[in-house]
């Protein structure tokens, strides 16, 4: 036996040196810093999170952790400072080991409370105990995915060292060797991944666009865009175009409601294949709004769409009921993609797009009779409110304002919401701003704030409809160091009161919050309920010969 194995009395030696060179390899900091970020990733932010994001994000939160204490061990290290012996590092990662595993395990049997505090504001049913321990799992294969990836940043960097170490100085060579590992890296993530998944999605959401379901056909009333007649043919509307042409209440299903008599709603819509450049698209559905007389109505609305095109009918629906079908609603698309990759890849699309359709528009309202045009109105939901505010100069309507404007979930990066909210009156709150005198903007949530009795109105209505819990409006880059305002007493309605601020790690949330902010119910997060719209309308556009009873009738109508 001896004979035949000859190794095994090395056997255990090598295993010992093998487990003492792991012990001396793990970075305590690291340890300790990646647990408590980890930790901190369990605890609620906006919107309550299912157990497989809840994993992805608090795997990148201790590799984050992880790898800032891995770079403050080696700043130590090449700073020249004692680190001790080989068996004080060995204890000294066994007690940092044990102290991680303890603080992540009493998180974690927390984490669903926490969760549950979100889900049970917004009427949510409650997440299982066990789910903990399948956010640890994902937790462990992310982090190992991405040591994998570091691992493969480092060889990078050792190749471009050894290259370059031939033919310049040692320091030099490791400069070069960074920089060029970086900027490879760089170019991989941009050049490649990113260019990837915009191509495939590009391919994708436009295949989607372009097909024209089986249960829609082209409207049989010549005046409707799209038929036969149209100047917009039915093909060139776009999945989002048809949906909103086909869908909307009839004259029929508002003179029901109201007992009154109703025409017919007007809605314009013009796809991505309906011409080639912005400003064609915009001069095309001017043209057709006049064909079908849309500023012979009483109200006319300019929508810049979410970034697929999508027109929300818990927004549009609402406008045509309050006025007894006497509106005009025109839209132009500009992008087949969601509004955060629309942002991410496209960005300036929506105001450009927004910009043409104003002035297209604008220009000829301005040029009718004062006493014979309609109202003209504003509107955006998501990136198609940050698209509506940019469509526009103040210096433009100043001489002739349009009458308003209602956006509804302003993404963090609208310039007239920032300004709004930063110069709200004191003792405001940040989710639910006071602006100067009411006059011209008001700030509104679940609660109707718009309607404020005894203080009126200026020439122009700005009406914006946001929740506290909404992500898109509330995230900041400046949350990765510092403490929001919103977060500071008194607290949305809807937002936890086990909401707590990290460094770090409330950024990674609330970006994660942005990508999953419409798997809530409406009424909370980015999904913006009817009955909200029905009381901003009211407030921007003041209709005529509706009662509390009426208003409460409609609202129950478009909930169903």
């Amino acid at each position: 036996m001896a004979a035949r194995f000859p190794t095994m009395p090395n056997r255990p030696v090598r295993h010992a040196v093998w487990t003492q060179d792991f012990w001396r390899r793990l970075s305590v900091p690291g340890l300790l810093l990646g647990a408590l970020l980890l930790a901190a990733s369990l605890t609620p932010s906006l919107i309550p999170r299912a157990p497989v994001p809840q994993g992805v994000l608090a795997g990148v939160c201790f590799a984050i952790g992880y790898g800032l204490g891995v770079l403050g061990d080696d700043l130590w290290t090449w700073l020249g400072l004692r680190r001790g012996s080989d068996r004080l590092q060995q204890s000294s990662a066994r007690a940092a080991l044990a102290v991680a595993v303890v603080v992540v395990t009493a998180f974690s049997w927390q984490s669903a409370a926490w969760q549950n505090s979100i889900r049970e504001l917004m009427g949510i049913e409650a997440v299982p105990n066990s789910s903990p321990w399948i956010v640890l799992g994902i937790a462990v294969a992310v982090f190992v995915l991405a040591v994998l990836l570091m691992r493969g940043v480092t060889r990078l960097y050792y190749w471009s060292e050894s290259l370059s170490g031939r033919v310049m100085p040692v320091r030099l060579a490791r400069l070069v060797a960074a920089a060029a590992a970086m900027i490879l890296l760089v170019l991989l993530v941009n050049g490649v991944l990113l260019r990837g998944v915009f191509q495939l999605a590009d391919r994708s959401f436009g295949a989607l666009d372009a097909r024209i379901e089986s249960d829609l056909a082209p409207p049989a009333d010549p005046m409707a865009t799209g038929s036969a007649t149209s100047l917009v043919p039915w093909q060139d509307l776009g999945r989002t175009g048809r949906d909103f042409i086909a869908a909307g209440p009839t004259a029929a299903d508002i003179s029901g409601l109201t007992g009154r008599p109703a025409l017919q709603p007007i809605r314009v819509y013009v796809g991505l294949n309906g011409a080639r450049t912005p400003e064609e698209r915009a001069a095309l559905a001017l043209a057709e709004l006049i064909r079908v007389g849309g500023f012979d109505r009483k109200v006319l609305i300019v929508t810049v769409p979410t970034g697929t095109g999508w027109m929300d009918p818990s927004a549009t629906d609402p406008i045509e009921y309050l006025h007894d079908g006497d509106t005009a609603n025109v839209a132009v698309q500009y992008s087949y993609f969601s509004s955060p990759l629309s942002l991410l890849f496209e960005s300036g699309f929506a105001s450009e797009t927004g910009r043409a359709l104003f002035r297209e528009v604008y220009g000829h309202w301005t040029a009718l009779p004062k006493d014979k045009r309609p109202k003209l109105y504003l509107f955006g939901l998501s990136l198609g409110s940050s698209g509506s505010e940019q469509s526009f100069s103040l210096h433009e309507v100043f001489p002739d304002p349009f009458d308003g404007a209602l956006w509804a979930g302003p993404p963090f990066s609208n310039p007239i919401w920032r300004s709004a909210t930063r110069d709200r009156e004191a003792g405001s709150p940040e989710w639910l701003p006071v602006f100067g005198d009411s006059s011209m903007i008001r700030f509104s949530s679940q609660e109707n704030q718009a309607a404020m009795p005894g203080v009126p109105w200026g020439p122009m209505r700005i009406v914006y409809l946001q929740y506290a819990s909404d992500p898109i409006t509330f995230f900041s880059a400046a949350s990765f160091w510092r403490r929001p305002d919103w977060m500071q007493a008194p607290r949305g309605p809807d937002v936890s009161p086990e909401l707590r601020w990290y460094p770090v790690v409330t950024g990674l949330q609330l970006a994660l919050d942005m990508a999953i902010g419409l798997a809530v119910p409406p009424g909370f997060g980015h999904d913006y309920a009817p009955a909200h719209y029905i009381d901003a309308w009211i407030a921007v556009t003041a209709p005529e010969g509706w009662s509390p009873e009426d208003v409460a009738r409609l609202k129950e109508r478009l909930l169903r």
